[in-house]
């Protein structure tokens, strides 16, 4: 019983993630149209449009974190290899496995190379 409990809360909460994620993507897809100013990463990973980073985890000068994912705190001594963190923002299902609801920020096109290189750099800053 404790298991479909627990296979019923996943699938609620994916369920929940995707909705949002649906509802948010014209907006998205508005906001990119216009030509923004040169970002930072912290500035990327924060932005509700772009990385929103904050939907899910605490960091450090965020304002309503959210509690989904881990605090990104002391990330240079999580991952000292800056490679293995972008493979993780980049698709963290092949960490994770595919049940992960980090969304894959690279392999579904959600930030540019260069975006996601600059939130990369900002959270292994962290």
């Amino acid at each position: 019983m404790r298991k479909i409990d627990r296979i019923l809360a996943a699938s609620v909460s994916a369920a929940a993630l995707m909705g949002a994620l649906a509802l948010a993507t014209p907006a998205m897809a508005d906001e990119k149209k216009e030509p923004k100013k040169e970002m930072t990463g912290k500035e990327i990973a924060f932005d509700r449009g772009l990385g929103n980073c904050l939907a899910c985890h605490m960091i450090m000068g965020g304002d309503q974190p959210g509690t989904i994912g881990p605090p990104l705190i002391a990330m240079k001594q999580r991952y000292p290899d800056r490679k293995a963190l972008y493979d993780v923002i980049y698709d963290p299902r092949t960490k994770f496995g595919p049940h992960t609801i980090m969304p894959p920020i690279g392999a579904y096109g959600i930030l540019s190379k260069d975006e996601l290189e600059k939130v990369v750099d900002f959270i292994h800053s962290l």
